[in-house]
Protein backbone atom coordinates (compact mmCIF):
# COMPACT_ATOMS: atom_id res chain seq x y z
CA UNK A 1 0.00 0.00 0.00
CA UNK A 2 1.31 3.46 -1.24
CA UNK A 3 1.43 5.62 1.89
CA UNK A 4 1.19 9.66 0.55
CA UNK A 5 0.57 10.76 4.48
CA UNK A 6 3.25 8.70 7.05
CA UNK A 7 1.79 10.65 9.92
CA UNK A 8 -2.16 11.99 11.22
CA UNK A 9 -3.03 15.15 10.28
CA UNK A 10 -3.01 17.24 13.94
CA UNK A 11 -7.13 17.55 13.70
CA UNK A 12 -7.31 13.79 13.45
CA UNK A 13 -4.79 13.77 16.80
CA UNK A 14 -6.20 16.44 18.43
CA UNK A 15 -9.61 14.09 18.24
CA UNK A 16 -8.25 11.10 18.84
CA UNK A 17 -6.96 12.81 22.20
CA UNK A 18 -9.85 14.07 23.05
CA UNK A 19 -11.51 11.03 22.69
CA UNK A 20 -8.76 9.15 25.37
CA UNK A 21 -9.16 12.11 27.92
CA UNK A 22 -13.42 11.82 28.12
CA UNK A 23 -12.71 7.96 28.06
CA UNK A 24 -10.56 9.02 31.30
CA UNK A 25 -12.49 11.20 33.12
CA UNK A 26 -15.95 9.64 32.56
CA UNK A 27 -14.58 6.32 33.01
CA UNK A 28 -12.48 7.18 36.50
CA UNK A 29 -9.89 5.75 35.13
CA UNK A 30 -6.48 6.12 36.76
CA UNK A 31 -4.88 5.95 33.96
CA UNK A 32 -5.30 5.78 29.92
CA UNK A 33 -3.05 4.71 26.95
CA UNK A 34 -4.16 4.07 23.64
CA UNK A 35 -2.65 3.85 20.16
CA UNK A 36 -3.47 3.12 16.41
CA UNK A 37 -1.64 1.44 14.12
CA UNK A 38 -1.95 2.09 10.03
CA UNK A 39 -0.65 -0.04 7.64
CA UNK A 40 1.24 -1.93 9.43
CA UNK A 41 2.77 0.84 12.06
CA UNK A 42 2.53 2.88 15.14
CA UNK A 43 1.26 6.24 13.94
CA UNK A 44 -0.31 7.48 16.90
CA UNK A 45 -0.31 7.10 20.87
CA UNK A 46 -1.56 9.09 23.71
CA UNK A 47 -2.40 8.89 27.47
CA UNK A 48 -3.71 10.15 30.67
CA UNK A 49 -3.38 9.97 34.27
CA UNK A 50 -5.01 11.47 37.63
CA UNK A 51 -1.15 12.05 38.63
CA UNK A 52 -0.01 15.04 36.66
CA UNK A 53 3.70 13.89 35.31
CA UNK A 54 2.96 10.03 35.62
CA UNK A 55 1.33 9.38 32.28
CA UNK A 56 1.85 6.11 30.59
CA UNK A 57 3.19 5.78 27.08
CA UNK A 58 3.25 3.39 24.39
CA UNK A 59 5.91 0.84 26.32
CA UNK A 60 3.94 1.10 29.60
CA UNK A 61 2.87 -2.32 30.43
CA UNK A 62 -1.13 -3.05 31.24
CA UNK A 63 -2.18 -6.42 31.90
CA UNK A 64 -4.33 -7.04 28.48
CA UNK A 65 -6.42 -10.31 30.27
CA UNK A 66 -8.50 -11.97 27.59
CA UNK A 67 -6.37 -10.56 24.62
CA UNK A 68 -4.05 -13.60 25.61
CA UNK A 69 -6.70 -15.85 23.67
CA UNK A 70 -5.53 -14.96 20.67
CA UNK A 71 -1.72 -15.20 21.19
CA UNK A 72 -3.22 -19.43 22.30
CA UNK A 73 -5.14 -19.22 19.25
CA UNK A 74 -2.39 -18.20 17.29
CA UNK A 75 -0.18 -21.24 18.63
CA UNK A 76 -2.53 -23.73 18.29
CA UNK A 77 -3.27 -22.72 14.52
CA UNK A 78 0.45 -23.14 13.90
CA UNK A 79 -0.20 -26.89 15.16
CA UNK A 80 -2.71 -27.46 12.28
CA UNK A 81 -0.73 -25.98 9.81
CA UNK A 82 2.19 -28.13 10.57
CA UNK A 83 -0.14 -31.02 9.96
CA UNK A 84 0.27 -32.12 14.10
CA UNK A 85 -3.89 -32.08 14.76
CA UNK A 86 -6.52 -31.32 12.61
CA UNK A 87 -9.46 -28.85 13.34
CA UNK A 88 -11.70 -31.16 13.44
CA UNK A 89 -9.89 -33.81 15.68
CA UNK A 90 -11.46 -34.64 19.18
CA UNK A 91 -9.35 -33.03 21.65
CA UNK A 92 -8.96 -36.11 23.28
CA UNK A 93 -7.27 -37.84 20.57
CA UNK A 94 -4.18 -35.38 21.46
CA UNK A 95 -5.11 -34.68 25.26
CA UNK A 96 -6.47 -37.31 27.13
CA UNK A 97 -8.49 -37.75 29.99
CA UNK A 98 -9.88 -34.20 30.07
CA UNK A 99 -13.21 -35.85 31.01
CA UNK A 100 -14.89 -33.48 27.94
CA UNK A 101 -15.79 -35.92 25.61
CA UNK A 102 -16.04 -35.53 21.67
CA UNK A 103 -15.34 -31.68 21.60
CA UNK A 104 -13.29 -30.76 18.64
CA UNK A 105 -10.51 -28.22 18.81
CA UNK A 106 -12.07 -25.78 16.45
CA UNK A 107 -14.78 -26.11 18.86
CA UNK A 108 -12.71 -24.92 21.90
CA UNK A 109 -11.19 -22.23 19.71
CA UNK A 110 -14.55 -20.80 18.62
CA UNK A 111 -16.33 -20.93 22.32
CA UNK A 112 -18.56 -23.52 21.14
CA UNK A 113 -17.66 -26.71 22.81
CA UNK A 114 -20.28 -26.01 25.65
CA UNK A 115 -17.55 -25.84 28.03
CA UNK A 116 -18.69 -23.79 31.35
CA UNK A 117 -17.63 -20.27 31.24
CA UNK A 118 -15.52 -20.15 34.79
CA UNK A 119 -13.89 -22.92 36.70
CA UNK A 120 -15.05 -23.83 40.11
CA UNK A 121 -14.90 -21.77 42.77
CA UNK A 122 -12.83 -19.64 44.25
CA UNK A 123 -13.13 -17.06 41.57
CA UNK A 124 -9.69 -17.80 39.58
CA UNK A 125 -8.41 -14.11 38.59
CA UNK A 126 -8.04 -13.47 42.27
CA UNK A 127 -6.89 -15.94 43.73
CA UNK A 128 -3.71 -18.25 43.03
CA UNK A 129 -2.79 -20.40 40.23
CA UNK A 130 -1.94 -23.24 42.91
CA UNK A 131 -5.53 -23.38 44.14
CA UNK A 132 -6.23 -25.46 40.78
CA UNK A 133 -2.86 -27.80 39.95
CA UNK A 134 -4.41 -29.80 37.60
CA UNK A 135 -6.93 -29.60 34.38
CA UNK A 136 -8.90 -31.41 36.98
CA UNK A 137 -9.04 -28.73 39.48
CA UNK A 138 -10.03 -26.33 36.33
CA UNK A 139 -13.25 -28.42 34.97
CA UNK A 140 -14.61 -29.71 37.90
CA UNK A 141 -17.03 -32.23 38.54
CA UNK A 142 -19.48 -30.74 35.21
CA UNK A 143 -17.28 -29.15 32.38
CA UNK A 144 -19.92 -29.36 29.81
CA UNK A 145 -22.97 -27.89 29.82
CA UNK A 146 -24.23 -27.72 26.72
CA UNK A 147 -24.74 -29.84 23.62
CA UNK A 148 -20.91 -29.36 21.58
CA UNK A 149 -21.55 -27.47 18.39
CA UNK A 150 -25.02 -25.80 19.13
CA UNK A 151 -24.14 -22.80 20.64
CA UNK A 152 -21.59 -19.92 21.63
CA UNK A 153 -20.75 -19.96 25.38
CA UNK A 154 -17.28 -18.45 26.62
CA UNK A 155 -15.54 -20.90 28.28
CA UNK A 156 -11.87 -19.40 30.04
CA UNK A 157 -11.28 -23.58 30.52
CA UNK A 158 -11.58 -24.35 27.03
CA UNK A 159 -8.63 -22.27 26.42
CA UNK A 160 -6.72 -23.93 29.56
CA UNK A 161 -7.36 -26.75 27.88
CA UNK A 162 -5.75 -25.40 24.47
CA UNK A 163 -3.12 -24.09 25.73
CA UNK A 164 -2.57 -28.02 27.32
CA UNK A 165 -2.56 -28.75 23.90
CA UNK A 166 0.20 -26.82 23.14
CA UNK A 167 2.40 -27.82 25.62
CA UNK A 168 1.72 -31.92 25.19
CA UNK A 169 2.50 -31.49 21.46
CA UNK A 170 5.62 -29.25 22.14
CA UNK A 171 7.26 -30.29 24.86
CA UNK A 172 7.58 -27.12 26.42
CA UNK A 173 5.62 -24.77 28.41
CA UNK A 174 2.79 -22.91 27.12
CA UNK A 175 5.25 -19.38 27.93
CA UNK A 176 8.14 -21.05 26.19
CA UNK A 177 6.24 -21.70 23.07
CA UNK A 178 4.50 -18.21 23.19
CA UNK A 179 7.99 -16.59 23.31
CA UNK A 180 9.99 -18.36 20.94
CA UNK A 181 6.96 -19.00 18.35
CA UNK A 182 5.01 -15.41 18.47
CA UNK A 183 6.44 -12.76 20.66
CA UNK A 184 10.16 -13.20 19.29
CA UNK A 185 9.34 -13.25 15.37
CA UNK A 186 7.31 -10.28 15.67
CA UNK A 187 9.68 -8.18 18.00
CA UNK A 188 6.82 -8.43 20.94
CA UNK A 189 9.61 -7.74 23.22
CA UNK A 190 7.20 -6.01 25.86
CA UNK A 191 4.60 -9.13 25.98
CA UNK A 192 5.67 -11.19 29.35
CA UNK A 193 3.60 -13.21 31.54
CA UNK A 194 4.90 -11.31 34.79
CA UNK A 195 5.05 -7.54 34.57
CA UNK A 196 8.33 -5.84 33.24
CA UNK A 197 9.06 -2.32 34.75
CA UNK A 198 7.69 0.45 33.75
CA UNK A 199 4.59 -1.24 34.23
CA UNK A 200 0.61 0.14 35.58
CA UNK A 201 -0.63 -1.03 39.13
CA UNK A 202 -4.18 -2.53 38.86
CA UNK A 203 -6.85 -0.83 40.91
CA UNK A 204 -10.39 -0.84 41.96
CA UNK A 205 -12.23 2.10 41.60
CA UNK A 206 -15.04 2.94 44.34
CA UNK A 207 -18.40 3.02 42.55
CA UNK A 208 -20.02 5.85 44.62
CA UNK A 209 -17.36 7.68 45.70
CA UNK A 210 -13.67 8.91 44.08
CA UNK A 211 -11.35 6.44 45.73
CA UNK A 212 -9.40 3.48 44.89
CA UNK A 213 -8.46 0.25 46.17
CA UNK A 214 -5.58 -1.57 45.02
CA UNK A 215 -6.28 -5.23 43.27
CA UNK A 216 -4.15 -7.97 43.55
CA UNK A 217 -1.69 -9.95 41.16
CA UNK A 218 -1.68 -13.64 40.72
CA UNK A 219 0.09 -16.05 39.14
CA UNK A 220 -2.71 -17.98 36.99
CA UNK A 221 -1.03 -20.90 37.15
CA UNK A 222 -2.52 -23.38 33.99
CA UNK A 223 -5.25 -20.78 33.23
CA UNK A 224 -2.38 -18.93 32.19
CA UNK A 225 -3.48 -19.22 28.40
CA UNK A 226 -7.04 -17.51 28.88
CA UNK A 227 -5.68 -14.69 30.16
CA UNK A 228 -1.68 -14.11 31.89
CA UNK A 229 -0.31 -11.29 29.16
CA UNK A 230 0.84 -8.15 29.81
CA UNK A 231 1.75 -5.67 27.46
CA UNK A 232 1.99 -2.20 25.57
CA UNK A 233 0.39 0.16 23.17
CA UNK A 234 2.89 -0.72 20.92
CA UNK A 235 3.62 -4.15 21.24
CA UNK A 236 -0.45 -4.61 20.41
CA UNK A 237 -0.27 -2.26 17.48
CA UNK A 238 2.09 -4.63 16.01
CA UNK A 239 0.63 -7.70 16.97
CA UNK A 240 -2.75 -5.90 15.21
CA UNK A 241 -0.93 -5.76 12.23
CA UNK A 242 0.18 -9.30 12.58
CA UNK A 243 -3.80 -10.07 12.85
CA UNK A 244 -4.13 -8.14 9.31
CA UNK A 245 -1.42 -9.57 7.12
CA UNK A 246 0.14 -12.58 8.95
CA UNK A 247 3.44 -12.84 8.86
CA UNK A 248 4.86 -16.27 7.06
CA UNK A 249 7.29 -16.70 10.35
CA UNK A 250 4.68 -16.97 12.51
CA UNK A 251 1.28 -17.87 10.45
CA UNK A 252 0.46 -17.21 6.78
CA UNK A 253 -1.73 -14.41 5.59
CA UNK A 254 -4.47 -17.35 4.64
CA UNK A 255 -4.37 -18.86 8.00
CA UNK A 256 -4.79 -15.81 10.07
CA UNK A 257 -7.82 -14.81 7.48
CA UNK A 258 -9.53 -18.00 8.56
CA UNK A 259 -9.06 -17.25 12.20
CA UNK A 260 -10.98 -13.72 11.39
CA UNK A 261 -13.74 -16.10 9.27
CA UNK A 262 -16.81 -16.45 11.54
CA UNK A 263 -16.86 -19.37 13.24
CA UNK A 264 -20.32 -19.29 15.40
CA UNK A 265 -22.91 -16.42 15.86
CA UNK A 266 -22.84 -14.39 19.54
CA UNK A 267 -25.09 -15.55 22.56
CA UNK A 268 -28.10 -13.12 22.79
CA UNK A 269 -27.32 -9.85 24.29
CA UNK A 270 -23.25 -10.06 23.33
CA UNK A 271 -22.13 -6.76 22.04
CA UNK A 272 -19.68 -8.83 19.71
CA UNK A 273 -21.79 -10.37 16.79
CA UNK A 274 -19.75 -13.56 16.29
CA UNK A 275 -16.45 -15.15 16.87
CA UNK A 276 -13.61 -17.19 14.69
CA UNK A 277 -10.84 -19.09 15.95
CA UNK A 278 -9.58 -17.10 19.03
CA UNK A 279 -10.87 -13.62 17.61
CA UNK A 280 -13.99 -11.50 18.54
CA UNK A 281 -15.79 -9.72 15.21
CA UNK A 282 -18.16 -6.96 16.10
CA UNK A 283 -19.89 -4.69 13.00
CA UNK A 284 -20.23 -1.09 14.10
CA UNK A 285 -22.37 0.58 10.88
CA UNK A 286 -20.75 -0.51 7.85
CA UNK A 287 -17.31 -1.07 9.35
CA UNK A 288 -16.21 -4.94 10.54
CA UNK A 289 -13.47 -4.97 13.36
CA UNK A 290 -12.09 -8.15 14.50
CA UNK A 291 -10.06 -8.51 17.52
CA UNK A 292 -10.50 -9.24 21.33
CA UNK A 293 -11.51 -7.22 24.29
CA UNK A 294 -9.79 -8.28 27.70
CA UNK A 295 -10.48 -7.80 31.41
CA UNK A 296 -8.82 -8.90 34.57
CA UNK A 297 -9.15 -7.46 38.24
CA UNK A 298 -7.42 -4.04 38.23
CA UNK A 299 -7.46 -3.88 34.10
CA UNK A 300 -9.83 -3.90 31.14
CA UNK A 301 -8.07 -3.89 27.37
CA UNK A 302 -9.43 -3.67 23.91
CA UNK A 303 -7.99 -4.58 20.31
CA UNK A 304 -9.98 -3.82 17.24
CA UNK A 305 -9.00 -4.43 13.61
CA UNK A 306 -10.37 -3.07 10.71
CA UNK A 307 -8.78 -4.72 7.78
CA UNK A 308 -10.61 -2.98 5.07
CA UNK A 309 -9.79 0.34 6.47
CA UNK A 310 -6.02 -0.88 7.21
CA UNK A 311 -6.24 0.38 10.35
CA UNK A 312 -6.31 -0.77 14.43
CA UNK A 313 -6.31 0.38 17.78
CA UNK A 314 -5.50 -0.07 20.57
CA UNK A 315 -6.88 1.46 24.53
CA UNK A 316 -5.49 0.11 28.02
CA UNK A 317 -6.49 1.05 31.43
CA UNK A 318 -5.77 -0.31 35.34
CA UNK A 319 -9.29 0.01 36.33
CA UNK A 320 -11.17 -3.15 37.20
CA UNK A 321 -14.38 -1.45 36.04
CA UNK A 322 -15.40 1.94 34.58
CA UNK A 323 -13.42 2.78 31.20
CA UNK A 324 -14.49 1.37 27.85
CA UNK A 325 -11.79 0.43 26.76
CA UNK A 326 -12.82 -1.72 23.86
CA UNK A 327 -15.61 0.56 22.91
CA UNK A 328 -12.50 3.37 22.57
CA UNK A 329 -10.79 1.33 20.74
CA UNK A 330 -13.20 0.94 18.18
CA UNK A 331 -13.59 4.54 18.05
CA UNK A 332 -10.26 5.68 17.49
CA UNK A 333 -10.23 3.53 14.42
CA UNK A 334 -13.42 4.93 13.16
CA UNK A 335 -12.31 8.99 14.27
CA UNK A 336 -8.98 8.05 11.64
CA UNK A 337 -10.92 6.32 9.15
CA UNK A 338 -13.59 9.10 8.30
CA UNK A 339 -10.93 12.09 8.55
CA UNK A 340 -8.03 10.54 6.61
CA UNK A 341 -9.94 7.82 4.26
CA UNK A 342 -7.69 5.26 2.88
CA UNK A 343 -5.89 5.72 -0.28
CA UNK A 344 -6.12 2.97 -2.76
CA UNK A 345 -3.42 1.57 -4.83
CA UNK A 346 -3.43 3.08 -8.68
CA UNK A 347 -5.24 0.21 -10.88
CA UNK A 348 -2.53 -1.29 -12.73
CA UNK A 349 -3.36 -3.91 -15.83
CA UNK A 350 -2.41 -7.38 -15.52
CA UNK A 351 1.17 -8.46 -16.25
CA UNK A 352 1.37 -9.55 -19.65
CA UNK A 353 2.00 -13.46 -18.44
CA UNK A 354 -1.53 -13.44 -16.95
CA UNK A 355 -3.63 -12.78 -20.15
CA UNK A 356 -5.03 -15.56 -20.89
CA UNK A 357 -7.11 -15.10 -24.51
CA UNK A 358 -9.08 -18.55 -23.32
CA UNK A 359 -9.61 -16.88 -20.05
CA UNK A 360 -10.63 -13.67 -21.64
CA UNK A 361 -13.71 -15.20 -23.72
CA UNK A 362 -14.88 -16.20 -20.93
CA UNK A 363 -15.56 -12.68 -19.07
CA UNK A 364 -18.70 -11.17 -19.59
CA UNK A 365 -22.18 -11.58 -18.67
CA UNK A 366 -23.74 -15.68 -17.49
CA UNK A 367 -27.12 -16.09 -16.83
CA UNK A 368 -28.45 -18.53 -14.09
CA UNK A 369 -32.16 -18.76 -15.22
CA UNK A 370 -33.06 -15.60 -15.82
CA UNK A 371 -30.52 -14.39 -13.36
CA UNK A 372 -27.88 -11.83 -14.94
CA UNK A 373 -24.14 -12.51 -13.22
CA UNK A 374 -20.87 -10.88 -14.62
CA UNK A 375 -17.37 -13.11 -14.34
CA UNK A 376 -14.54 -10.64 -14.23
CA UNK A 377 -10.59 -11.98 -14.07
CA UNK A 378 -8.02 -11.00 -11.66
CA UNK A 379 -4.14 -11.76 -10.98
CA UNK A 380 -3.28 -14.91 -10.55
CA UNK A 381 -6.06 -16.75 -13.02
CA UNK A 382 -8.65 -15.18 -10.17
CA UNK A 383 -12.01 -14.90 -11.02
CA UNK A 384 -15.41 -13.04 -9.64
CA UNK A 385 -19.06 -13.70 -10.25
CA UNK A 386 -20.87 -10.80 -9.10
CA UNK A 387 -24.88 -9.98 -9.80
CA UNK A 388 -25.77 -7.23 -12.62
CA UNK A 389 -27.89 -5.88 -10.37
CA UNK A 390 -29.97 -5.96 -7.20
CA UNK A 391 -28.52 -8.55 -4.62
CA UNK A 392 -27.61 -11.63 -5.40
CA UNK A 393 -24.28 -14.08 -4.94
CA UNK A 394 -21.39 -12.80 -5.20
CA UNK A 395 -18.33 -14.74 -5.17
CA UNK A 396 -14.84 -14.70 -5.60
CA UNK A 397 -12.71 -18.13 -6.97
CA UNK A 398 -8.88 -19.25 -6.72
CA UNK A 399 -7.34 -21.21 -9.87
CA UNK A 400 -7.31 -24.96 -9.29
CA UNK A 401 -4.08 -26.04 -11.04
CA UNK A 402 -5.49 -28.61 -12.60
CA UNK A 403 -8.61 -26.55 -14.41
CA UNK A 404 -11.50 -24.61 -12.80
CA UNK A 405 -11.99 -22.44 -9.83
CA UNK A 406 -12.72 -22.96 -5.78
CA UNK A 407 -14.99 -20.50 -4.02
CA UNK A 408 -13.54 -18.09 -1.34
CA UNK A 409 -16.55 -16.52 0.04
CA UNK A 410 -19.93 -16.36 0.40
CA UNK A 411 -22.43 -18.52 -0.79
CA UNK A 412 -20.32 -20.55 -3.10
CA UNK A 413 -17.66 -20.62 -0.51
CA UNK A 414 -15.44 -24.15 -1.01
CA UNK A 415 -17.56 -24.69 -4.27
CA UNK A 416 -15.55 -25.71 -7.39
CA UNK A 417 -16.52 -23.92 -10.79
CA UNK A 418 -15.43 -25.73 -14.15
CA UNK A 419 -15.97 -24.87 -18.22
CA UNK A 420 -18.22 -27.57 -19.55
CA UNK A 421 -17.02 -27.88 -23.35
CA UNK A 422 -19.17 -29.28 -26.37
CA UNK A 423 -17.41 -32.26 -28.31
CA UNK A 424 -16.24 -29.58 -30.97
CA UNK A 425 -14.50 -28.13 -27.99
CA UNK A 426 -16.18 -24.34 -27.50
CA UNK A 427 -17.61 -23.55 -23.99
CA UNK A 428 -21.54 -24.80 -23.74
CA UNK A 429 -21.82 -23.60 -20.11
CA UNK A 430 -20.39 -23.29 -16.39
CA UNK A 431 -20.68 -25.07 -13.72
CA UNK A 432 -21.03 -24.31 -10.31
CA UNK A 433 -22.23 -26.72 -7.74
CA UNK A 434 -24.38 -27.96 -10.34
CA UNK A 435 -25.81 -24.75 -11.21
CA UNK A 436 -25.92 -23.77 -15.01
CA UNK A 437 -24.43 -20.97 -15.90
CA UNK A 438 -25.25 -20.37 -20.07
CA UNK A 439 -24.65 -17.02 -22.22
CA UNK A 440 -28.43 -16.35 -22.63
CA UNK A 441 -31.12 -16.04 -20.17
CA UNK A 442 -32.25 -19.92 -20.42
CA UNK A 443 -30.37 -21.05 -23.51
CA UNK A 444 -31.64 -23.27 -26.14
CA UNK A 445 -29.55 -26.72 -25.94
CA UNK A 446 -28.78 -29.16 -23.35
CA UNK A 447 -27.30 -27.80 -20.86
CA UNK A 448 -30.29 -26.14 -18.79
CA UNK A 449 -31.60 -29.13 -16.84
CA UNK A 450 -35.18 -29.82 -17.30
CA UNK A 451 -34.82 -28.80 -21.01
CA UNK A 452 -36.17 -25.18 -22.27
CA UNK A 453 -39.77 -24.73 -24.20
CA UNK A 454 -38.84 -25.20 -28.34
CA UNK A 455 -41.40 -22.57 -28.84
CA UNK A 456 -38.68 -20.11 -27.41
CA UNK A 457 -39.57 -16.83 -25.75
CA UNK A 458 -42.73 -15.23 -26.48
CA UNK A 459 -45.04 -12.15 -25.18
CA UNK A 460 -48.71 -12.10 -23.86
Amino acid sequence: MTSFFEDLLPTTERALLHRIAVAQTEGRAPSFVAGVMREGRTVWSGSRSCVDGHAPDADTQFRIGSITKVFTAVLVMRLRDEGLIGLDDPLEKHLQGTGVGEVTIAQLLSHSAGLAAETPSPWWERTPGSTRPELADVLGEQPVLHPAGRLFHYSNPGYTLLGSLVEALRGVPWEEALRTEILEPLGLGRTTVLPVAPHAGGWAVHPWADVMLPEPLEDLGIMAPAGVLWSTVEDLCRFAAFLAEGDDRVLCRTSVAEMRTPAVPPAAGDAVWGYGLGVQLMRSGDRTFVGHTGSLPGFVAGLWVSVDDGLAAVALSNATSGPLAAAVAADLVRIVAEAEPRIPEPWRPLPAAEVDEELLALTGPWYWGTYAFGLRVGAGRSVTLEPLKGVGRRASFRALPDGGWIGLDGYYQGETLRVVRRPDGSVSHLDLGSFVFTREPYEQGDAVPGGVDEAGWRGL
